[in-house]
């Protein structure tokens, strides 16, 4: 839609009138043929929210233009790919910094095209692939390879990849680095596959040894079992714990009880503990749930540790009080832990906003860890409201899913919550209902950007290249429609098997456009995707930072 000389009206919001394209300083810009633009009475430009034009050149699919205002088509050259789209938000594409892809070896869970497909529909133009649980794991340079072999030609947006620690693969890490892995990350508790075992503090002091002067992050799930602990421990991922569990297995409190939050902070000490080996090493929690540990990061914070964490989506919006008996959909480690503990992370999260860099989590991301429907084990009165992809229902390398004692048994049950591509309207949606003012909307905007796009694009050493409307980043962008409204069910789900907590949710913010470097790959309102097919490229620059 090309905007006239006459300020418009969308929806409320006002349009400003059309003018010619200036820098910052005021001086006329004029461009080549080569370019994309697209423009909107609102959009999230150096953390605030504005009427911008950008100019994308097609060539080198960099952002080369932002315009603090709404620049008509006339000032650009005849036949220049131009989109007015007012009222709608132009954000950055999100970076989701923490996604199992699973390819190879685990393709009947997931895989490239359809992770990253489903990445693309949600405004997420950069995912970044976990290295287990794809068989090889990314812990040898031989393993990369052939992850990147295995992505070739199938990434509809642009994906990184992490590298794993594991016992005795330090002689790997160095050349992992410069084979551009953009972090490393390991367990301190049984990951739940045998190929990537928990490391010890052993480990660890030889990891850090060899990354101390590397440009990276070491990452950790920080979860460990007390010294004494009335607890199944890291077997939950099995149906023979060490320690009987207190209750029902079908229950959802007494799986949440046998992970409790001692888990996360004994484990995150220990990190701690080890920091000093490696004081110029970025450290990172991922996937934090408990609010426990909060108080132990700011202490190591304030005293100098590079360490930072990122919650979930799930741990923000999902709780335990909510889950019913037998809904294994909602099993993840660490667990969802109640409505008290949710406020919190919220807390921390928004405590801050006059100075973020102060809060302990920086980042928000999927943790996508998706597995066929059968290793979810749900009771049928469950499982038939999910969609079950018959073809996928042979795996039970995990569990027997003809064994109906074991249905809903959230131990026997394997652990993970499927929602790439859902993240934005899930965290849209939680945040409008906690703070309805509409004059928190803006700020909540640009939080959210902050958390999914600038954070995460620098947790992974992306920043100045991913993560924010500027001149010289990559043109990704997604057109946010934040007063529409979708309900999540088998058609909105694009990941490869449909079984996600979020079924039938009803959600706020909906995307109606994705670009990657300029190219749009998603289209919500005419044909869906780009029929050239994937463009996302697979980012193996050595980082720098």
């Amino acid at each position: 839609m090309t905007i006239d000389d006459s300020a418009m009206q969308f929806n409320g919001y006002p349009t400003p009138s059309p003018s010619p394209p200036t820098t910052t300083q005021g001086t006329p810009l004029t461009f080549s043929s080569d370019i994309t633009v697209l423009a909107s009475s609102r959009a999230v430009i150096a953390g605030r929210l504005t009427p911008a034009t950008i100019v994308i050149s097609i060539t080198s699919g960099k952002i080369i233009s932002v315009c603090d205002s709404v620049v008509s088509s006339r000032f650009f050259p005849p036949g220049t790919p131009y989109e007015d789209h007012s009222p709608y938000i132009l954000l950055p594409g999100l970076v989701d910094a923490h996604v199992h892809l699973n390819e190879p070896g685990r393709t009947e869970w997931e895989g490239f095209w359809t992770g990253t497909k489903a990445a693309a529909y949600g405004g997420v133009t950069t995912v970044v692939d976990m290295p287990l649980n794809a068989i090889p794991p990314t812990t040898t340079v031989a393993g990369l390879q052939e992850k990147v072999e295995a992505a070739e030609g199938k990434c509809w947006v642009d994906v990184g990849f992490y590298g794993g620690i594991i016992p005795g693969n330090k002689g790997e890490l160095k050349e992992l680095v410069r084979r551009g892995v953009r972090g490393f990350k390991g367990f301190l508790i049984d990951s739940g596959v045998a190929e990537f075992p928990a490391v010890s503090s052993v480990d660890i002091a030889e990891a850090m040894a060899e990354l101390k002067d590397e440009p990276t992050v070491l990452m950790f799930h920080a979860e460990m079992i007390p010294p004494i602990a009335n607890s199944v421990g890291d077997s939950v991922q099995t149906s023979l714990p060490p320690v009987a569990p207190v209750g029902p297995l079908n229950a959802y409190n007494t799986f949440l009880s046998s992970r409790p939050a001692s888990f996360e902070t004994y484990a995150i000490s220990e990190v701690l503990s080890l920091a000093s080996l490696a004081p110029n090493l970025p450290l990172h929690i991922v996937h934090l749930s408990a609010v426990e540990a909060i108080p132990l990061l700011r202490k190591a914070r304030e005293s100098g540790t590079k360490i930072t964490a990122e919650t979930c989506f799930h741990y923000l919006t999902l709780m335990a009080e909510s889950i019913q008996d037998g809904d294994t959909r909602h099993k993840c480690c660490p667990p969802i832990r109640n409505k008290t503990n949710q406020d919190g992370l919220w807390e921390e999260l928004l405590s801050n906003r006059e100075n973020p860099a102060q809060s302990v989590i920086q980042t928000i991301v999927s943790d996508h860890s998706p597995c066929t429907p059968n290793l979810k084990l749900l009771p049928p009165a469950i499982s038939s409201s999910a969609s079950l992809d018959n073809n996928n229902n042979n795996n039970k390398s995990h569990a027997d899913a003809d064994d109906d004692e074991t249905k809903g048994d959230f131990f026997a049950a394997w652990g993970g919550i499927s929602s790439v591509g859902l993240g934005l309207p899930i965290l849209w949606t939680e945040a409008l209902k906690r703070y309805p003012n509409n004059n928190s909307r803006n700020n909540l905007i640009i939080d959210i950007v902050r958390w999914c796009s600038i954070n995460t694009a620098k947790q992974v050493g992306l920043e100045g290249q991913k993560g924010a409307l500027s001149v010289g980043y990559d043109g990704d962008v997604a057109v946010f429609d934040d007063e529409g409204e979708f309900v999540v069910q088998h058609d909105t789900m694009l990941f490869r098997n449909k079984c996600s907590p979020y079924e039938g949710a009803r959600l706020k913010g909906v995307i109606r456009e994705s670009y990657v470097r300029g190219q749009k790959v998603f289209c919500r309102h005419s044909g869906g995707f780009a029929k050239q097919g994937p463009v996302g490229r697979l980012l193996l620059e050595r980082r720098q930072s």
